[in-house]
């Protein structure tokens, strides 16, 4: 047996879930071709891993990396810290179909500058012409869609806007994208009734797409934002994930006991699961409400004060003289980090079975949350080797094959015969997160190698300038 690639002496975590063993796995051309001890086998590349770990690539099912995949196809700040796909479109942010609309917020979390597409089709084709180093999957924005369709946003979509949005989601269905996102968290989407997003998401009725839904609140009325978004993805019979999990400001402190309970009795008639980034803070464009439920709030960037990027917001309000609300009205448009999570409750929605990680990071903020550079090492390192939230198998397999099961991506998500060469090799007693809220653009330790598609991607701390990724169109 010969083979164009062979891992030898590796700790296989498979992504199943099962126990570890000790093995080999063999690559040819961009598949896995066997795994097992393979004593005999040879190859025009043969490793010997010495007992490190290898999984399959890590899945970043929740990212706003859009415009990123184009920009700089390198993905660093993933393919640094294992992850060979990502999954695009979220909180009803996508970049297309946006055209030539004015990005007003959060759109321009993704949107604010750089190419624009008029129709998935015209996305895809330029990541098909253009590969970045990692695989992609998209999901339509209905925040997008809302702003491409209405010309005034605080009102709920009439017949014909939602008969124009329906139209988009039929496109963007036909050229590859897994499914519909909704953001009604935010203002361009806040006014949309349930029965709108409904409507808006009918053509996914009788299809292998999914919805993925940032609630409206996740403070005072989670439940019954819960309960909305759920509701809709049962009327219309399709998959669901819950977006960025969490509960927060101090007040709600403790009830994800409350919002998984929910989910648990959801999950007995309906096909619900969520993410959960592994940090007390979170991150999106500067809001006074979102700062008022805080502890505290970090800058990430300001287009009218730029050096305010990195800073607190009070110790610049006491450094200006100024109230925080006024301070806030002074450096729009920004984004910022807000402190406003307990840790018993990250903890408790992470180790919940159900449970996939995304990052959530934002690639062009300024000085972003670390979540984008550390948030899969954080996962393996802090919570499993050192919390000991639960086993490196259980991790490995919320990162792998639980999310390639979840979003219906064939032959990834496991290290098998006929899977796809997507594996990563990892020190499970170095992997730390470096990224810090100090400095947050900081490559992870103990990430050895990284293959997409059977190609080396990044090995020992550096691109290696492969673009092997592939857009993962579904029901391809």
């Amino acid at each position: 047996m010969s083979f164009d690639l062979l891992l030898r002496g590796a700790t296989i975590f498979d992504g199943s879930g099962a126990p570890r063993r000790r093995g080999a796995v063999a690559v040819q051309g961009d598949r896995i071709a066997a795994v097992g001890e393979l004593a005999r086998a040879s190859a025009t590349k043969a490793l010997d891993l010495d007992g490190l770990a290898l999984a399959p690539g890590f899945i970043d099912v929740h990212t706003h990396d859009d415009r990123l995949l184009l920009a700089d196809p390198s993905m660093a700040p993933k393919a640094s810290q294992g992850v060979t796909t990502v999954v695009v479109g979220n909180c009803g942010i996508s970049l297309a179909p946006l055209g030539n609309y004015v990005a007003v917020p959060p759109l321009n979390l993704v949107a604010d500058g750089g190419q624009r597409f008029d129709s998935f089709a015209a996305y895809f084709a330029a990541l098909d012409a253009q590969p970045p180093a990692i695989n992609c999957a998209a999901l339509v924005g209905h925040t997008t869609l809302r702003a491409v369709t209405m010309r005034d946003l605080d009102r709920p979509a009439n017949d014909a806007q939602i008969a124009a949005m329906q139209a988009h989601v039929a496109e963007a269905l036909a050229a590859g994208a897994i499914g519909v996102s909704t953001g009604t968290y935010y203002a361009p989407a806040s006014a949309a009734s349930a029965d709108e997003i409904k409507r808006v998401c009918e053509p996914l009725r009788g299809t292998s797409a999914l919805i993925a839904s940032h609630i409206r609140d996740e403070g005072a009325r989670v439940l019954e934002s819960m309960t909305e978004a759920m509701t809709i993805a049962s009327a219309l019979g399709v998959r669901q994930v819950l977006s960025h999990h969490k509960v927060i400001g101090r007040a709600n402190f403790g009830r994800s006991r409350e919002t998984l309970a929910l989910l648990d009795e959801a999950r007995a008639t309906r096909d619900v699961c969520l993410d959960c980034y592994p940090y007390t803070a979170s991150s999106t464009v500067l809001r006074a409400d979102a700062a008022k439920q805080a502890q505290r709030v970090l800058i990430a960037w300001s287009r009218s004060q730029p050096r305010a990027a990195g800073r607190y917001l009070d110790e610049l309000a006491a450094e200006q003289g100024i109230g925080i609300d006024a301070l806030i009205e002074q450096l729009q448009p920004a984004g910022a980090i807000y402190f406003s999570m307990d840790e018993a409750d990250v903890e408790r929605i992470l180790a919940y079975p159900e449970t996939m990680i995304g990052s959530d990071g934002l690639p062009h903020d300024e000085f972003p949350h670390p979540r984008l550079w550390g948030a899969f090492p954080r996962v393996l390192g802090h919570y499993t080797r050192e919390r000991g939230l639960f086993s490196l198998e259980q991790a490995v397999h919320k990162m792998t094959g639980l999310p390639a099961a979840r979003f219906g991506f064939a032959q990834r998500g496991l290290i098998a015969p006929g899977c796809h060469a997507d594996l990563v090799v990892f020190d499970p007693q170095k992997i730390a997160d470096a990224a810090t809220f100090a400095h947050p653009k900081q490559p992870a330790a103990g990430v050895v190698s990284v293959y997409v598609n059977g190609t080396l991607a990044w090995h020992e701390g550096r691109a290696t300038g492969a673009r092997a990724g592939q857009v993962l169109r579904r029901g391809r």
